[in-house]
């Protein structure tokens, strides 16, 4: 499915029925062949802004899966990178990708709702992991990444604008999350991924609450709206001191 070196569909309906862990170490051999992976041209665009703010010393790529977004890290940090995630299976095809592509780097299994660090990163990045978490897990999660964050670290990541209602990306991930949340109805265990539920103005306020500074860059590469809002934007979560 998608490409030749992609899941089949069988693949696919046998990781939508595991948990979202064993899900996971199924579909890490053939991730990076699914439109899953986050694109490189948002990982550059990410770098590039950035860039502009850094350098920085210490980073943590947050659900780090295949380990595309630790390109990034090495990009704009200056010393140790960590990469950190749930699936033992993505963990083993990012150890091997950073082998073969680049400088190895730590990678550590953990869950990002209990992470196993202290106050140790300067920058904590994440690219496409929010929509395995429910609304409510926000405030834990944003509680994790600023016990990790030295006073001024930033948390950055890419959001995209939501689809307008009535376009086909509506239609399409609205058909996606109805199908998710039927099929949690009656499956277990559950799989987490709602690609309508992490939305800006929650986003912001939580991380408001657990102690951060807001701010949002425009990353230009995507162009923007009718209405002149950037199609895709780099939120910037910076720990008070």
């Amino acid at each position: 499915m998608f490409t030749a070196q992609g899941p089949t569909f069988r693949e696919l309906a046998v990781q939508a029925l595991s948990s979202v862990e064993h899900g996971y170490d199924l579909l890490a051999p053939k991730f990076d062949h699914t439109p899953f992976r986050t694109p490189d041209s948002v990982l550059r665009s990410v770098a590039r802004a950035l860039e502009r703010i850094g350098p920085f010393d210490s980073g943590l790529d947050l659900c780090c899966g295949t380990g595309a977004g630790m390109d990034v890290l090495r990009t704009v940090c200056r010393e140790r990178v960590t990469g950190v995630d749930l699936s033992a299976g993505m963990l083993a095809v990012a150890r091997e990708r950073a082998g073969q592509h680049g400088p190895q780097a730590a990678w550590v299994r953990g869950d990002a709702r209990a992470l196993p660090f202290g106050s140790a990163f300067d920058l904590v990045v994440s690219f496409g992991a929010f929509g395995h978490f429910l609304p409510q897990e926000l405030p834990g999660l944003f509680a994790q990444v600023h016990s990790v964050l030295r006073p001024g670290g930033r948390f950055a990541f890419p959001i995209v604008a939501p689809a307008r209602p009535g376009s086909r990306g509506y239609w399409a991930m609205l058909a996606f999350d109805t199908a998710m949340r039927a099929r949690n109805a009656v499956w277990r265990p559950p799989f987490v991924m709602y690609y309508r539920e992490f939305r800006l103005g929650d986003v912001r306020r939580e991380l408001a609450r657990a102690g951060f500074t807001v701010e949002l860059y425009a990353l230009p590469e995507f162009g923007r709206r009718d209405d002149g809002s950037p199609r895709c934007r780099m939120a910037v979560a910076t720990r008070q001191g």
